[in-house]
């Protein structure tokens, strides 16, 4: 997960690079055909009867309830009266192309990473607004290196659906966000700097019991647990060279990430048996297992001549077996399976009539394999 926009930019920076997405580029030359009247691509053969969710803006990180009802998810639709992310929900039925759905952040600071706690009326987020009401800087790109921050402000916090914030999570200094829930409905995987490193945590649903999971050099996020939580699958920038070390190292003492090279990992979720499932190359990120539990579907541009081309992949968890799921020319992202694994809910710029407006997309998920 991130702050979604941070791989918004990297179509623009990379051209350029995470609860993030790209914004709309001139497509590369390519033989994929969208469909007349539809939303979806000729080789797009898991999606059927997709629909458009959101119509302008920004719209990211969507996620359902658990009990697939309704989803959760961020915008910086400024129709809808914000200046940066904040977070809504919708029930499947919702209008949000005549009518802006509830928002249940403060409206006040920037958000990431909404995920419902288990009972759907509560609602898990990280945010910056205990620090001040304007949104936060934007870091200087005027370089052409794309960077990400890492606002310390952010902290974790539970709300109910009419946006009263029930509790807070986490009030450790610096950054602490990325927060999903296990389908078991029992912990909470996080993202926190809190070890000098941007490693994953794991806390009960009220905070207790924090545990870190990662303590490698790198940053670690964009964390979901398996199906039957007794795993994680995650997003890593793993430096490797001096060079490599060193810049990552400079760029984080000033709250930033350059997160371009990034590798899907699993582990379990007691920390033990670490291992890296792509070795692709570029940036492969937004993770999430497929119902079955040993399948892995997840965002990445390794196939693209000029950087900025996301399109969702399936991948063994073992590394085997590399499917390319979607089609679209420049962005698909945020992938998530309903909890009964019949439907699929994206991020993507298909449709958005040659704009920079990244949508939200559900379709029914049409599986080679039987779930379990």
């Amino acid at each position: 997960m991130s702050s979604k926009y941070q791989l918004l930019l990297i179509a623009s920076i990379l051209a350029a690079f995470g609860c993030s997405q790209p914004q709309n580029q001139e497509a590369e030359n390519t033989s994929v055909e969208q469909k007349v009247d539809t939303l979806t691509y000729d080789q797009e053969k898991h999606f059927a009867n997709m629909r458009q969710l959101t119509f302008g803006g920004d719209n990211a990180e969507a996620y359902w309830s658990f009990g697939g009802d309704m989803l959760v998810f961020q915008s910086n639709h400024k129709k809808w009266g914000v200046e940066c992310d904040q977070i809504f929900f919708t029930d499947m039925q919702g209008d949000m192309a005549n009518q802006a759905p509830p928002m249940i952040s403060t409206g006040k600071g920037r958000t990431t990473c909404s995920y419902f706690l288990p009972g759907d009326s509560t609602v898990v987020y990280g945010s910056t607004h205990l620090v001040g009401d304007p949104c936060p800087p934007e870091p200087d790109r005027s370089s052409g290196k794309y960077l990400w921050p890492i606002y310390d402000s952010y902290d974790i916090f539970v709300t109910d659906l009419k946006g009263n914030i029930v509790s807070q999570l986490t009030d450790t200094p610096g950054y602490d966000a990325e927060a999903t829930v296990s389908p078991q409905g029992d912990k909470i995987v996080f993202t926190s700097i809190r070890s000098g490193d941007l490693e994953l945590y794991t806390m009960n649903i009220d905070g207790s019991n924090v545990i870190q999971i990662t303590d490698e050099l790198g940053y670690d996020g964009g964390a979901f647990f398996s199906p039957d939580g007794s795993k994680i699958v995650f997003r890593s920038s793993r430096p490797q060279t001096e060079e490599e070390i060193a810049e990552y190292k400079e760029f984080l003492s000033q709250g930033l990430v350059a997160p371009t090279a990034m590798e899907i990992f699993v582990v379990n979720a007691d920390g033990s048996d670490m291992r890296q499932v792509t070795e692709l190359g570029k940036a492969n990120w937004a993770p999430f297992y497929h119902p079955g539990g040993e399948k892995i579907i997840f965002s990445s541009n390794h196939h693209g001549s000029r950087g900025f081309q996301f399109n969702l992949f399936m991948i063994n968890e073992d590394g085997t077996d590399l499917q390319q799921i979607t089609f679209d020319p420049v962005f698909d992202s945020f992938p998530m399976f309903s909890p009964d694994g019949t439907q699929i809910v994206f991020s993507s710029n298909r449709n958005n009539g040659g704009t920079r407006d990244t949508n939200l997309f559900v379709a029914d998920w049409v599986d080679s394999e039987p779930n379990p």
